[in-house]
């Protein structure tokens, strides 16, 4: 599997990232940042899902989005230094390419193909951040759940989830009884065909149906942003 961003750049740009590209695996619960952290590397996922999560004063977490191969972990550094905002946590083991962030702002000066990745990625994090913050305040915690749960599948291409229902309760920010009960609903439904612990094996088809609409909906602006940016020629100045 590729990443789409690295994927979206031409071979003179891609060519001069890859001395500095290692690949890494991306394990089960790693901690990628932490709020406060300085960004020390960029991360750019192959496979695997990483969930960004936001720690309230009163010990409680929300996720605000969940980061695959379509994106990247820590690339907007390069925007100017500021510490890490959230914890970046992966919740499904797989393989990134890692860069030195000092490194990839020094190749980010050079190249017009990679600040244009750069605000493709920019692009689907502000959606992905406006069409969560709408979901979670319209939509019910089952349709919620129902949404999260397809979004991982997405990126893991797979029907068995590596999620345990303390990390869902984290991630969605209930209370684990409430996902406890919802989980029980979406398996009496079909929607869910087992849950062992640390698993959750899915219907996608019946998900769906239990999901509200913003899972599609985010799939495709997701589409409309890749195949927008891409088709846009890239300007060979430095703005101003």
């Amino acid at each position: 599997m590729h990443n789409r961003l690295l994927a979206t750049l031409p071979q003179a740009d891609l060519d001069m990232l890859a001395p500095e590209l290692q690949k890494v695996a991306l394990d089960q619960d790693a901690v990628l940042s932490r709020p406060g952290d300085q960004i020390e590397n960029v991360f750019f996922p192959h496979s695997g899902a990483i969930s960004l999560m936001i720690d309230m004063a009163d010990g409680q977490t929300v996720s605000t989005a969940v980061v695959g191969r379509e994106g990247a972990i820590g690339i907007l550094s390069v925007l100017g230094p500021s510490p890490s905002g959230v914890t970046a946590v992966v919740r499904a083991a797989g393989t990134a390419s890692r860069i030195r962030a000092s490194r990839f702002h020094a190749v980010f000066n050079r190249s017009p193909a990679i600040r244009h990745a750069v605000q493709i990625h920019a692009r689907t994090m502000l959606m992905k951040f406006q069409l969560g913050m709408a979901c979670n305040a319209l939509h019910p915690v089952k349709a919620r759940i129902a949404r999260w749960l397809l979004h991982f599948s997405d990126r893991i291409d797979h029907d068995l989830l590596p999620l345990t229902q303390e990390a869902l309760s984290q991630m969605i920010g209930v209370r684990r009884t409430t996902v406890t009960v919802l989980m029980h609903d979406l398996r009496a439904s079909g929607a869910i065909k087992s849950h062992r612990r640390g698993q959750i094996e899915i219907d996608r088809s019946r998900l769906a149906i239990a999901a509200c609409e913003c899972h599609g909906t985010m799939r495709l602006e997701l589409e409309k942003i890749f195949a927008i940016s891409t088709a846009r020629p890239i300007s060979l100045a430095m703005p101003d």
